[in-house]
């Protein structure tokens, strides 16, 4: 199971184990339940470097009977609501706001937190990660597979490679994910594009290829300097969505295209994009979507209009 926090641990128990209930406004568990933390079958009794945590196991207390499934679920989406999250599991769909952070250089990220990558990534959002990945998680979303590099055999030639061909192929990464938007108004206008049409590939000539963004999860890093604690990764980095491969597998979610090898590539769409440090809605849907669901209109930003196109007057 992907990384659950202290804190994002009780909004999933009312959906993951509906014997536990929330209680209180602030969201907390309910009649004594007892979590111990116990090994997959066949994994050691501690989760290793760079791996999950094993399922919490819950013994589930006698007293009321748990509360309605219609109830916890209402209960979680108000927890993920005030975390700044809009989660509609009838819908399929998530919401959070962020801001246009690059425009005019290089992108190997789609998505950071402020202490991420922010001089390579489109959107920058204070939304946490774990808290993110608990609500990906909410929406019965599954860990994916990341890319793998497999050596080739036989290995090319030297004069193979001087070439430009590759030692290795391809392998991207696969399983579970969602389609990704980006909304805003600016005026009367309403605008919603797929976040691949905001994101130009060098190599084709045209914007990125419309695909399901694989769902990973993160995974753990140690800190040798608190005496091997471990740390989500994606909270330590801050890095929350890729653009470019990166075999660490540190993001919530990443590009599920072959050519997202290349980390030279990628460029922002600002010809669509509004101006850096302007605020947007960032869509995670399970299924593809036309317009924002009807839960998260209300959210759409507005963004003040330009007064004229991005790089000057004439350009």
């Amino acid at each position: 199971m992907p990384h659950l926090s202290p804190l994002t641990l009780p909004l999933l128990l009312p959906l993951l184990f509906p014997g536990v209930r929330l209680g209180g406004a602030n969201g907390g568990i309910d009649g004594g339940a007892e979590l111990a933390w116990t090994a997959a079958p066949g994994t050691a009794q501690s989760p290793g470097k760079g791996a999950p945590p094993p399922a919490p196991k819950v013994q589930e207390p006698a007293g009321p009977a748990p509360t309605g499934a219609a109830e916890a679920a209402a209960a979680l989406e108000r927890l993920f609501a005030a975390a700044g999250v809009r989660v509609d599991r009838a819908a399929g769909a998530l919401s959070f706001g962020a801001t246009v952070q690059v425009r005019d250089d290089l992108l190997e990220y789609l998505l950071v937190n402020p202490h991420g990558a922010v001089h390579e990534a489109l959107f920058v959002a204070g939304v946490p990660a774990d808290v993110l990945n608990a609500a990906l998680l909410a929406l019965g979303l599954e860990r994916g597979q990341n890319v793998e590099y497999v050596q080739k055999d036989p290995q090319p030639s030297v004069e193979e490679l001087r070439a430009g061909a590759r030692a290795f192929d391809i392998v991207p990464p696969k399983g579970d994910g969602v389609h990704l938007y980006a909304t805003w108004r600016e005026g009367d206008d309403l605008f919603f594009y797929r976040i691949e049409d905001l994101v130009r590939d060098l190599d084709r000539g045209r914007t990125m290829r419309r695909h399901t963004w694989v769902y990973l999860g993160s995974r753990f890093v140690e800190r040798r300097r608190s005496g091997g604690e471990q740390l989500f990764a994606a909270t330590a980095e801050g890095n929350l969505a890729c653009i470019s491969f990166f075999s660490a597998g540190s993001t919530l979610l990443t590009a599920a295209l072959p050519e997202c090898v290349a980390q030279s590539s990628w460029l922002p769409n600002g010809w669509l994009l509004p101006p850096v440090g302007a605020e947007v809605l960032l869509i995670a849907s399970r299924a593809p979507l036309l317009v924002s669901p009807p839960s998260m209109e209300s959210a759409i930003p507005v963004v003040a209009a330009e007064q004229q196109p991005p790089g000057g007057k004439g350009r």
